[in-house]
C-alpha cells in the first residue's frame, strides 16, 4: 500500500510525515522547502505502508516545478490514498487544493491540522458536517503534538483491509457540469487514451481549462485535434469560472460546518510582524540577528576546540603512533596514518562545534517562520537586481549548504530568475568555508573574529546582489515575476525536530570528513611525499611542483606561495579540505586547533604568519568565500540547469570574480595599512 501526503506550504506536511514514519527530515517554515518527494514507512499492526511526502503546492494546475512534481506523481504513481493536510486556521484557502484533489476521483483523506491554532482564533469546526459536505473522511489532528494520529492511522489501516475511503461525488453548478459532461462525450468519441488512464471528469476539466501539460499528453497520443476540442468561448474563460465555482462550493461547505468569530483579532504573529517587517527597522533587525548568530557561534564554539585538539593532536595521534611503532610498521605508513589521515581529517573535525552551532541557529530561524519575513524584507532590494524576495530564501539556505540552496531555486516560476539565482548562490558562504575563516581569523584577528567572519558573510551577499544586477542588465533582461508569498504564523520550534535537523547536517559533515576528505588527505600526503623518481622532500614533490605552477596567479592577491595555491586547487573537491591540506602541507596537522585556541602561541599560527600578512590573510579568506564552488555544487548546477554551458560559465566566472575582489582587497589594504 502507498499513500501520499500533499497540501499547501506550511500546512504541516513534513511534521506529519516525521510523526507517521519516524523519518529524520528537515522541517522548514517557508514555502518551497520541500522540493522533492521524501519517502518513509508507516508500520500499523504489522503492516508496512509506504508514505511519500510531496512538495507543498497551492494548486493542481502546474505553474511551478513543485506543482508539476506533485501532480505527475499523483497521476502516474496511482497512490492508494491521498492524505490532504489542511491548515484548520486557514481552512478556506487550503480547501481550494482539496477541491482539485477530489476532482481526481481518487480516495482522499483530509487531515485537518493545527486544530489548536484554529481554536485559539475562535474557530468552531463541526468535523462530521465538514466530512459529509466534502464527501470524504476528515480527521482533526495536531501534528506537532501527535494528537489525532491514532485515528488517522486507523482509517489508513482499515482502507488497506477493504474498508475503503469512498471517492467524493463532487458536483458543481449546472452550467459548469454541462460543460464538463459535454467535454467527456467529445473525448470518448475520439477514444482519448487518457480517459481510460485517469478519471474522465478530471481530464475533461483540464482540457476545458486549457491545461498545457494535459493537452501535451493528449497530443503525444496523436490526438492533435484535441487542442481544438473545447468549444468554450474565450470570453467565458472556463478556468476563471471553475475557480470561482470552487470557492462558491467551499463557502457553502464552510457556512454549514464552521463557525468563525465575528471580529478577527490581531494574532501574535501580526503584532510581531509590525516590528520585524517594519519598513525602517526590519533590515537592521535582520542584520543584528545574523551578527548575533556569528558572534555566538564563534565564541561558544571555540570553547570546545582545545578539547577536540587534545583528542586528535595528542590522544589519538599519540596512541596510534605508539601502536604503529610497537608493531614495527614502516615509517612511510606511520606518516600516512598519523600525518595524512589523522592530521587531515582531524583538522576538519576540529571545527565541528562551530558548524553545529551555525546549523542550530539557522534551523531555529527557519522553523520559527522568520526566514519567510526576511524574503519579504529583502524584496525591495532584490527587485533592483531583477529578482523578487522569494529568490532570497535559497540565498539564505546557502549559509548551510549551496547544494540544497540551488535546488531550492525551483520555487521560482520564471526560468531567467531561476538561472540568475543559481549563478549567484555559490557566493553565499556555506558551512564548509567556516573552518577556513575560523582558523585565519583566530590567528590574524585575535579578539575581532566575529566581526571579521560577519564581514565575509555580508561581502558574499553584496557580491551576489551585484552580480545579479549585472546579469539583469546583460544576460537576463526582462521583467521579474511579481512577489507572491505566504507569511506563515510564527511557531515555537520543537526541540526534537531542531536537534534532528542539526544532527543530519552534522552527520553529513562528518561523513564528508570520513570519505571525501579522508581520500583527499591520502592523495595530498602522497603528492607531497613523492615525485616521479620516488620518495622526495616536500619541496621537491609533485604537489610542490603543481603549487609552484599555479602560485604566480595568486601573487597579486598577496599569497603567491605554492602551499596556498595547492590548498586552493584541492579545495575545489570540498572547501573543508583547504584547512586539512594546509595542515598536511606544513606537517602540523595536530596544531590546527591549537592555532585557533591559543593564537600566536600555536606553531601553526607562527608558520601562517611567516606565509601571510594580515591583509593577505583577509584576501585569502575573501578568495575562499568567492571562488569556484566544490564539485558537489558544480554537479548540482549541471543537474538544475541541464546545461554544460551554464555550468562551465559558473565555474569560470566565479573564479574570475574571486580573483578580482581578492586582488582589490589586498592592493587597497596594502595602501591603507
Amino acid at each position: 500500500m502507498k499513500i501520499v501526503l500533499t497540501g499547501n506550504p506550511n500546512s504541516g506536511k513534513t511534521t506529519l510525515f516525521n510523526a507517521l514514519t519516524g523519518a529524520r527530515q528537515h522541517i522548514g517554515n517557508w514555502p518551497g522547502v520541500t522540493v522533492e518527494k521524501k519517502e518513509g514507512t508507516l508500520n500499523i499492526k504489522g503492516d508496512s505502508i509506504k508514505v511519500v511526502d510531496l512538495p507543498g503546492i497551492y494548486s493542481m494546475s502546474p505553474y511551478s516545478i513543485e506543482e508539476v512534481i506533485t501532480r505527475n506523481y499523483i497521476l502516474d504513481e496511482n497512490p492508494d490514498i491521498i492524505v490532504n493536510i489542511v491548515d484548520a486556521s486557514n481552512i478556506e484557502r487550503n480547501l481550494y487544493l482539496t477541491m482539485q484533489l477530489l476532482e481526481l476521483g481518487k480516495p482522499v483523506l483530509v487531515a485537518l491540522n493545527m486544530m489548536d491554532v484554529a481554536e485559539k482564533r475562535g474557530y468552531k469546526i463541526d468535523i462530521n458536517k465538514l466530512s459529509k459536505e466534502l464527501g470524504t473522511k476528515v480527521v482533526p489532528i495536531v501534528a506537532t503534538k501527535k494528537t489525532g494520529l491514532d485515528q488517522l492511522k486507523e482509517i489508513i489501516y482499515n482502507h488497506n483491509k477493504n474498508d475503503k475511503i469512498a471517492k467524493s461525488d463532487l458536483v458543481y453548478s449546472r452550467n459548469i457540469e454541462d460543460e464538463i459532461n459535454a467535454m467527456i462525450e467529445k473525448l470518448r468519441d475520439r477514444r482519448v487514451e487518457l480517459i481510460n488512464r485517469y478519471e474522465d471528469r478530471w481530464v475533461a476539466i483540464k482540457v476545458l481549462e486549457n491545461d498545457e501539460e494535459i493537452l501535451k499528453r493528449l497530443q503525444d497520443k496523436k490526438m492533435d485535434e484535441v487542442s481544438a476540442t473545447s468549444d468554450v468561448d474565450e470570453e467565458d474563460d472556463f478556468e476563471s469560472s471553475i475557480a470561482e465555482e470552487r470557492y462558491n462550493v467551499i463557502n457553502k461547505i464552510l457556512s454549514k460546518s464552521v463557525k468563525r468569530p465575528k471580529t478577527q483579532k490581531l494574532t501574535a504573529s501580526d503584532k510581531i510582524d509590525k516590528v520585524l517587517t517594519n519598513r525602517i527597522f526590519g533590515l537592521p533587525i535582520f542584520a543584528g540577528l545574523m551578527f548575533l548568530v556569528f558572534y555566538v557561534t564563534f565564541n561558544i564554539g571555540n570553547i570546545y576546540l582545545d578539547k577536540i585538539d587534545v583528542f586528535f593532536g595528542e590522544t589519538l595521534s599519540g596512541a596510534v603512533g605508539t601502536a604503529l611503532e610497537n608493531m614495527s610498521v614502516a615509517g612511510w605508513l606511520q606518516s600516512l596514518i598519523v600525518d595524512g589521515v589523522i592530521g587531515g581529517v582531524g583538522g576538519v573535525l576540529t571545527f565541528l562545534p562551530n558548524i553545529a552551532l551555525l546549523f542550530l541557529f539557522i534551523s531555529l530561524l527557519e522553523a520559527s517562520g522568520y526566514m519567510a519575513r526576511v524574503a519579504f524584507i529583502m524584496d525591495r532590494f532584490m527587485r533592483k537586481i531583477g529578482l523578487n524576495g522569494k529568490a532570497f530564501l535559497p540565498m539564505l539556505m546557502g549559509f548551510g549548504c549551496n547544494v540544497p540552496a540551488i535546488m531550492g531555486t525551483r520555487t521560482l516560476e520564471n526560468e531567467k530568475d531561476r538561472l540568475s539565482a543559481i549563478l549567484i548562490n555559490p557566493f553565499m558562504s556555506c558551512g564548509a568555508r567556516l573552518p577556513v575563516y575560523t582558523l585565519f581569523a583566530s590567528v590574524f584577528f585575535r579578539g575581532y573574529e566575529a566581526y571579521v567572519i560577519f564581514s565575509l558573510y555580508v561581502l558574499g551577499m553584496l557580491i551576489a546582489i551585484l552580480m545579479g544586477l549585472i546579469f539583469k542588465k546583460t544576460l537576463f533582461k526582462g521583467e521579474s515575476m511579481p512577489f507572491v508569498m505566504e507569511l506563515p504564523p510564527y511557531r515555537i520550534p520543537t526541540i526534537k525536530d531542531t536537534l534532528l535537523n542539526v544532527w543530519e547536517k552534522c552527520k553529513g559533515y562528518i561523513i564528508k570528513a570520513g570519505t571525501v576528505i579522508f581520500a583527499a588527505s591520502i592523495v595530498i600526503w602522497f603528492i607531497l611525499g613523492y615525485n616521479f623518481s620516488g620518495a622526495a622532500e616536500i619541496t621537491d614533490s609533485i604537489g610542490a611542483s603543481i603549487g609552484r605552477f599555479a602560485a604566480p596567479i595568486f601573487k597579486p592577491l598577496g599569497f603567491g606561495n605554492w602551499q596556498a595555491a595547492l590548498s586552493l586547487i584541492t579545495g575545489i573537491s570540498a572547501k573543508e579540505i583547504v584547512i586539512s591540506n594546509m595542515a598536511i602541507i606544513y606537517g602540523l596537522g595536530e596544531q590546527v586547533a591549537e592555532a585557533a585556541v591559543e593564537g600566536d602561541a600555536g606553531v601553526f599560527a607562527v608558520t601562517l604568519k611567516e606565509t601571510f600578512s594580515q591583509v593577505a590573510s583577509y584576501a585569502f579568506m575573501v578568495f575562499v568565500l568567492l571562488y569556484t564552488p566544490c564539485l558537489a555544487v558544480i554537479g548540482t548546477i549541471k543537474k538544475e540547469t541541464n546545461s554544460w554551458k551554464w555550468t562551465a560559465f559558473s565555474v569560470v566566472y566565479q573564479f574570475l570574480v574571486a580573483w578580482i575582489v581578492a586582488m582589490i582587497v589586498y592592493q587597497v589594504g596594502c595602501l591603507i595599512f
